[in-house]
């Protein structure tokens, strides 16, 4: 089948060509090689630490969906590294040797752990939207939404009254926010606070090399451990509830630090973290809005992957129960996820392979002309959704902590 023949479900529409960039891979790169300078705050922010030429062919063609879609609004996809030759090194657009920006090991190099490229990544997130302003978004993530629509109604708008964009990943007790895709203004007051207490975690005990034990910190006293959501009830079965919360917690130890400003009260600094959250901060539910997929197939990556990788039925033929599975799949996520996160890291070790990595194992995978896999990247960038997600409806988030940020009470 040809790739252009897909068909496109119900409630979506085609965006017209002039809307996209549709040059050959080659095109696109130099581009994605090579941006302007930072002129404004329509900027989508990547990182990956030895570029984007060394980057896995899978997340290529996601950052390439990325420019494809958004380039001709005005947004600019930068995919920052550490190459010391690069235009795209990260010390052109920050100061990698202030304190005040990132931790001692970041400036000496010295993270250490199972996952310090994760939480090198981490640590430029923050700092980036302070100053820049725009999207950061992990190199996994293939969006799906209509990124241009809403940051114009939302934190592109002054008068919209929303300052944070984001996926919302918990219960009312446990709040958070997916820092896997973070869009803001620049000097976002909430980033800001967000920031400064993560470098306080990284500077405790004379300075830390890596998040092992970090959310046991002093400063996160009253945060709830990372449990919610089936991802760790599947874990439970074999690391056990405990080991996992606590696992998943230090690794997304940025997750925790978002939950602590979002739920603290600082009167002597003129924060109120719960009535920020609920007047500024617009939040998509997470599971449809970024892990359908998964939500489909119960976290069974290796189930994901095999449905994905079915060729859709040719005419005349019989449409297969895998077959059926596969097409519902594709049909939601087109429908109604505003994106989908391809997991990799720390979850392998929870939950064994996942979509993500096993396309990374399978080169090429995921975009067979003719498969359901295809058939949902043609979608991505093709297609538009006629309406933005929902956010979520923020009553005031529970109060976690009445005092100073970076003050144990």
């Amino acid at each position: 089948m040809d790739h252009q023949d897909y068909p496109m479900p119900q409630g979506l529409y085609a965006i017209l060509h002039d809307l996209l960039d549709l040059r050959p891979d080659s095109d696109i790169d130099h581009d994605l090689l090579h941006p302007p300078p930072v002129s404004d705050e329509k900027n989508i922010w990547f990182y990956w630490h030895s570029g984007f030429e060394s980057m896995h062919p899978c997340s290529q063609r996601n950052i390439r969906a990325w420019h494809r879609r958004f380039s001709k609004h005005g947004w600019v996809i930068r995919v920052l590294d550490r190459q010391p030759s690069s235009r795209l090194n990260l010390a052109t657009f920050l100061d990698i040797t202030d304190p005040h920006t990132f931790p001692r090991a970041f400036i000496d190099g010295t993270i250490g752990g199972d996952y310090a490229p994760q939480h090198t990544s981490d640590l430029v997130r923050f700092p980036l939207l302070l100053r820049y302003g725009g999207v950061y978004a992990d190199v996994g993530l293939m969006q799906i939404g209509d990124l241009e629509r809403l940051w114009r109604e939302t934190v592109g708008n002054p008068e919209s009254g929303f300052e944070v964009l984001s996926y919302d990943m918990g219960i009312a007790a446990e709040r958070s926010l997916a820092n896997y895709f973070l869009a803001s203004p620049r000097d976002n007051p909430f980033f800001d606070r967000c920031h400064k207490l993560l470098l306080a975690l990284w500077a405790a005990e004379g300075g830390k090399v890596s998040t092992e034990g970090m959310h046991q910190d002093p400063l996160l006293k009253g945060v709830p451990l990372l449990k919610s959501g089936a991802a760790i009830k599947e874990a439970d079965r074999t690391i056990g509830l405990e080991e996992t919360c606590r696992m998943l917690s230090d690794y997304i130890i940025q997750g925790q630090v978002i939950s602590m400003v979002m739920g603290l009260v600082d009167e002597d600094d003129g924060w109120d973290g719960p009535k920020y959250v609920a007047d500024h901060v617009y939040a998509m539910e997470f599971m449809t809005g970024s892990q359908l997929i998964n939500e489909f197939t119960a976290w069974d990556g290796r189930k994901a992957f095999e449905l994905l990788s079915l060729p859709l039925p040719q005419a005349g033929e019989t449409e297969s129960d895998g077959q059926r599975q596969a097409r519902e799949i594709v049909q939601a996520c087109l429908q109604r996820s505003f994106a989908f996160k391809l997991a990799h890291g720390i979850i392998i070790k929870v939950l064994g392979d996942t979509l993500g990595s096993l396309w990374r194992k399978h080169e090429g995978s995921d975009c067979v002309p003719g498969t359901y896999a295809d058939w949902l990247r043609h979608g991505m960038v093709f297609w538009n959704q006629k309406e933005v997600p929902a956010r979520t409806a923020y009553s005031p988030v529970e109060l976690i902590k009445r005092g100073s940020l970076l003050k144990v009470e």
